[in-house]
């Protein structure tokens, strides 16, 4: 049997769902065998709940001199007026708008929300002074989650 004859026998197999040929001639005998895939096995992992801890109880320490909080009762609050992602600038390497301690007017953009692919700037209510930002650069925020608060003048 010519080396032709055995490649077409090979295509042949590789077609079909045949398993497996044998083929004998006077002094010649071959047989031709499909390689059976591979059997995939899953397994879905197994998580198991994660086991409740006793809250560790930390040695008593000096505590570490905090800064007085400012007066809550006369701020005034910056809130997010949509949900998107919260930007303190306008793009890498751009400043930031505002600080804690500007000043800020009506009308002062102090950050950037990017809701689906729009940035919308998002300008101060109030005249006053920018006592602290409550979220993080480049963070999720939610419709009328606090951004800022002020401290009005």
């Amino acid at each position: 049997m010519d080396i032709k004859k055995i490649q077409e026998l090979v295509k042949l197999i590789t077609k079909t769902n045949i398993g497996e040929i044998s083929i004998e001639e006077k002094d010649f005998k071959i047989t031709i065998k499909q390689k059976k895939e591979a059997a995939q096995n899953f397994s879905v992992p197994q998580f198991q709940q994660p086991q409740q801890l006793a809250p560790a109880t930390a040695p008593k320490t000096e505590k570490p001199k905090e800064e007085p909080a400012p007066k809550a009762d006369n701020l005034v609050t910056i809130k997010s007026p949509m949900i998107g992602t919260f930007y303190r600038q306008a793009g890498p390497g751009k400043p930031i708008f505002i600080n804690v301690g500007d000043d800020v007017t009506e009308g002062t953009v102090v950050c950037i929300i990017e809701a689906m692919k729009l940035f919308n700037e998002i300008e101060s209510e109030v005249t006053g002074k920018i006592v602290k930002v409550l979220v993080e650069d480049a963070s999720p925020v939610e419709f009328d989650q606090p951004l800022f608060l002020v401290e009005p003048s």
